[in-house]
């Protein structure tokens, strides 16, 4: 039987990790590439503010390509769109027909992302769609993913959050209403070791600096 070649949306944290090595276990597809959109300004991971040195050691680590797609800085959505589109065709031509994401149980943002796939040739996949994040998260570090809280929210958690690893410590200390995947956006995270790589992405915690609201801490390779 011939596998569906997919391309996972990469956002460099635990849940995109988390998707690859679902649909690596379920053995049905074929992940063929990680889908990442890059700030072109400052060559970093959209919202997530990786370094893209880490990102391209993430990709290592799990053995895949990056397909890197840059953005403006600001972006206005008509431009990432635009950009969503080529690479979709790009994908298309090269013979994948799916695409998959990290989603949990937002549902206006999985419809989102179903309608602009509609008509693209790729179908859409939510391999970990599950509204119990409580035990999708704890699921995840039993299995031994680990990541660190890259950017926090104020308005959900303390700047201390900032740098912290994602972890069952961590888990026990979020405040009631956060979110244990950060599924509202209330962190993100930095993917850096687990099943769905080879070995680890060797990083230590550099500056944490506050901006707009929310609280970065920078990631800087080991």
């Amino acid at each position: 039987m011939t596998r569906t070649k997919v391309l996972l949306s990469w956002s460099s944290g635990k849940d995109a990790a988390w998707t690859l090595h679902t649909l690596r276990q379920a053995g049905d597809v074929e992940v063929v590439g990680l889908l990442t959109t890059t700030n072109e300004a400052f060559g970093r991971v959209a919202m997530h503010a990786v370094r893209e040195s880490l990102l391209e050691a993430q990709a290592e680590a799990a053995g895949l390509p990056l397909w890197k797609v840059p953005l403006p800085w600001p972006c206005p959505n008509e431009a990432y769109e635009a950009r969503m589109a080529q690479v979709c065709a790009e994908a298309v031509a090269a013979g994948i027909g799916a695409m998959a994401f990290g989603d949990l149980f937002l549902e206006d943002v999985r419809d989102y992302r179903i309608q602009k796939l509609a008509g693209t040739g790729l179908a859409p996949l939510f391999p970990i769609w599950d509204p119990d994040t409580a035990e999708v998260s704890r699921t995840m570090v039993t299995a031994g993913l680990k990541a660190t809280l890259t950017c926090v929210d104020l308005r959900a958690l303390d700047a201390s959050f900032a740098g912290r690893a994602f972890d069952a410590g961590l888990l026990a200390d979020l405040p009631a209403g956060v979110d244990p995947c950060g599924e509202r956006g209330e962190f993100h995270t930095f993917a850096w070791d687990g099943p769905m790589f080879s070995h680890p992405v060797a990083v230590r915690r550099g500056e944490v600096v506050e901006r707009d609201g929310f609280v970065f801490a920078d990631l800087v390779p080991a």
